[in-house]
């Protein structure tokens, strides 16, 4: 645990009491305040309360009296489509709104780091689509190098719930628009940003907003080093941004997926399955991907060009991560590879692949694909992913978006399965050799499942009982 500095003997109001919630209350009793907590829902209420922190209730009158800041869960709308009710309360009452994410980069660094012999490093992942992988990749490959590692944020554990820094410490945070957008202190060393496609647009009031939530990363945090993708315009116009000196390029790392990038800066590229690095307009590195198992397809092999980056950007060489690469293990739920059948049929999981990018992606890795795919789907539906139906054997649709999906793949082979067993048994069942069985949703789970992880680990087990695993 973090204790949060800054707060001691203050009253401060933790809204939402889920996985970052709970950490921060803790955090900030451990650092002297008076906390007081409040969620809409009575069981984390009473959960809360069995660890001896008072409820109350912001919106009521006096609930706000006596306190000095509100600490916001990125579940919960602080802006658009509206100011949850508890969030409004605090602006007129006066009351600051931040995060747990603003609470850590104000408590992180303590005295102590005088005594250290090399000061800790923290890396920031933001992005549409890629940011676990990426900072699971991180982690591993500095892990390796004999860093004393640390992961959380969005993935793994709060941020507050991490461990106090040591010497030479390297934690990687994967940051959601969420988190960005109301942390009221953002300090990275090294800050990445992987790519940019539309989600969360409610919550941001369009593509405007969820870029400048991602932007504030850069332009606030200010950090030490940049590594960004520029497969988009927003992620070229980032660069340009932040970049300092023109002949260098400082403090850039460009990354690409697909296309080699030209330049006298620094840039990190993929192409045809090998990772380049380039310097001052010469070569100084390459690594071929293509026998990476667990790096299917070109959105994991951007993901290991901002591994590679930020890998650079701590002190290790080429061969060194490497080696590293080659022995990542994968991560649940994000092209995992469940099993491969006697026929030679995988199953991959990709339960993360939440919206069409991230569908789009998966299916890109793969030629004989039986899809199983649906939830509730996110705007737009599937419609993009039109270029990509021959690739898809046949498609078994699950959850809410099953007729709409069915709809839009047209004379793409399909059927409405409506459960995930239904799914897994018929794929499996009508899978031909060289085949591959993807689950790659391209919607959230909510309507079936409480999140992509029980989703995936729910498809995971259906296919290992078929399979006798």
């Amino acid at each position: 645990m973090i204790p949060v500095r800054g707060y001691s003997g203050h009253k401060v109001l933790v809204l939402g009491l889920g996985r970052s919630g709970l950490p921060s209350a803790r955090a900030l009793r451990e650092g002297g305040a008076e906390v007081l907590v409040w969620d809409d829902g009575e069981a984390a209420r009473a959960a809360a309360e069995a660890e001896g922190f008072a409820a109350a209730d912001p919106t009521r009158g006096g609930g706000l009296d006596g306190v000095k800041a509100m600490i916001v869960s990125p579940g919960i709308p602080h802006l658009y489509p509206a100011p949850h009710p508890a969030v409004a309360a605090a602006w007129d009452a006066g009351v600051v709104v931040d995060n747990d994410i603003g609470l850590f980069f104000r408590s992180f660094a303590t005295p102590a780091w005088e005594k250290f012999d090399r000061a800790p490093t923290v890396v920031c992942v933001t992005g549409s689509n890629g940011k676990s992988t990426t900072a699971a990749l991180i982690a591993h490959v500095a892990g390796l190098a004999g860093r004393t590692v640390q992961v959380g944020g969005n993935f793994g554990r709060g941020a507050l719930d991490l461990d106090p820094a040591e010497d030479g410490m390297v934690v990687v945070l994967e940051l959601s628009s969420y988190q960005i957008d109301l942390a009221r202190a953002l300090a990275p060393d090294i800050a990445v940003f992987m790519n940019l496609s539309p989600d969360h647009l409610d919550r941001h009031g369009g593509m405007g907003g969820y870029f400048a939530a991602k932007r504030r990363l850069f332009d606030q945090g200010g950090p030490e080093r940049s590594v960004i993708g520029v497969d988009e315009n927003e992620g070229r116009f980032l660069a340009n941004v932040v970049r300092e000196e023109a002949g260098t390029g400082e403090p850039v790392i460009r990354i690409s997926s697909g296309r080699k990038l030209s330049g006298p800066g620094w840039n990190v590229f993929a192409r045809k399955g090998f990772l380049a690095e380039w310097r001052g307009g010469r070569q100084v590195a390459s690594i071929d991907l293509r026998g990476v198992a667990t790096l299917p397809g070109a959105h994991n092999h951007q993901n290991a060009c901002a591994a590679y980056a930020v890998a650079r950007s701590l002190g290790l060489g080429p061969k060194q991560i490497e080696a590293a690469l080659a022995s990542y293990p994968g991560l649940a739920h994000r092209s995992q590879l469940i099993a491969t059948r006697a026929d030679g049929v995988k199953v991959i999981n990709d339960s993360k692949a939440t919206n069409v990018d991230a569908a789009e992606k998966a299916l890109l890795s793969f030629d004989r694909i039986r899809w199983i795919a649906g939830g509730r789907a996110k705007e737009g539906g599937i419609a993009a992913l039109g270029p990509l139906f021959g690739r898809i054997a046949k498609a078994y649709l699950i959850g809410e978006a099953a007729e709409d999906f069915a709809a839009t793949l047209g004379e793409t082979p399909s059927e409405i399965a409506g459960t995930m067993e239904r799914a897994v048994e018929r794929a499996l069942a009508e899978a031909e050799p060289g085949e591959v069985v993807l689950l790659a949703p391209a919607c959230a789970s909510f309507d079936q499942y409480a999140s992509f992880e029980t989703r995936g680990r729910h498809f995971e087990e259906l296919v290992k009982a078929a399979l006798g695993l």
